[in-house]
């Protein structure tokens, strides 16, 4: 029997579902991996700052306490996300014209989570940071390639509402 060869979007991709495996958040959890020239520059998790209690180790999410929506008042978390985590551990360098691979899971069911996107503010850091492609997993097989300065930079979502879209 002929063995498959993963491609290699997917083979990054679940490496960054392996570096997800790291997180400490009580409602998603998620991971990212940047590659360069075929390597990998760095890795991040959603976690707490380095030497801060995770909401794992809390038992608790504030968040939730609060019953805050998802994709509100990020700055109740205790966490930093997984795409932050990945372009504070690399050098600015490296992550110029790189990719980011992306994969996220719901923490109770352990399921992928499907149509899933970086957050305003990850957005914004991931422009700063140079990285020109996003591959987001939507199933175990299938991806969105996100291309950052068309999809992210002339398509500025901070301007919806702002000037009468």
């Amino acid at each position: 029997m002929k063995q498959e060869r993963v491609d290699k979007i997917n083979y990054y991709l679940d490496i960054a579902g392996t570096v997800a495996q790291r997180s400490t958040c009580r409602r998603r959890i998620y991971g990212a991996v940047i590659v360069q020239h075929d390597e990998i520059v760095s890795t991040g998790y959603v976690g707490a700052p380095r030497g801060r209690t995770n909401c794992l180790d809390l038992e608790y999410c504030i968040r939730e306490k609060l019953q805050v929506p998802r994709g509100e008042r990020y700055e109740l978390c205790r966490s930093v996300h997984a795409e932050a985590n990945a372009i504070i551990s690399a050098q600015r360098s490296e992550m110029l014209g790189a990719d980011m691979f992306l994969v996220g899971y719901e923490a109770v069911s352990g399921e992928l989570i499907q149509s899933s996107n970086s957050c305003s503010m990850c957005k914004r850091m991931i422009i700063n940071a140079g990285i020109s492609k996003v591959y987001i997993r939507d199933t175990p097989s299938q991806y969105r390639m996100i291309d950052v300065y068309n999809d992210w930079v002339l398509q500025d979502e901070s301007l919806d509402g702002v000037l009468g879209y």
